[in-house]
């Protein structure tokens, strides 16, 4: 590695530092349908957005309701005090498309239909109102 490769490697694991988030990776569920209950709760209270997740029809909230209990938990650890109520927000959260995997279907008259199985990768970030940029 180069000296401003690992330069840079550097400053971002600095800035991780002070970042507080959770990451989940290859969700067998495509990006489309997780970025709705994703940006439901973009920018709400926590103790709010795991309400609205718990009682959320979607397939995806279940996933994302434990992945925004690991980043509380994160802040909690990283802190060293629990978080209190209306202290912490969902800063930001994302959603990327994973690896999709490419099966085929039979069809009429010797001829095979495409199935594409999505997958994503969701990263979210929680902090308090006052450390936001």
């Amino acid at each position: 590695m180069g000296a401003r490769k690992r330069i840079a490697a550097e400053k971002m694991k600095e800035a991780r530092k002070t970042q507080y988030f959770a990451k989940l990776q290859n969700v067998p569920t495509s990006p489309r349908k997780s970025r709705l209950v994703a940006d439901m709760i973009r920018g709400v209270e926590v103790n709010r957005a795991l309400g609205m997740l718990k009682f959320s029809s979607k397939a995806a909230s279940v996933r994302l309701e434990k992945l925004l209990r690991s980043a509380i938990a994160n802040w909690e650890q990283k802190n060293d005090r629990k978080a209190e109520a209306g202290e912490l927000f969902v800063t930001k959260i994302f959603v990327d498309g994973g690896a999709t995997m490419k099966r085929m279907r039979p069809a009429p008259q010797g001829r095979g239909y495409r199935i594409r199985k999505r997958s994503n990768h969701v990263t979210l970030f929680v902090d308090t109102k006052t450390n936001e940029k």
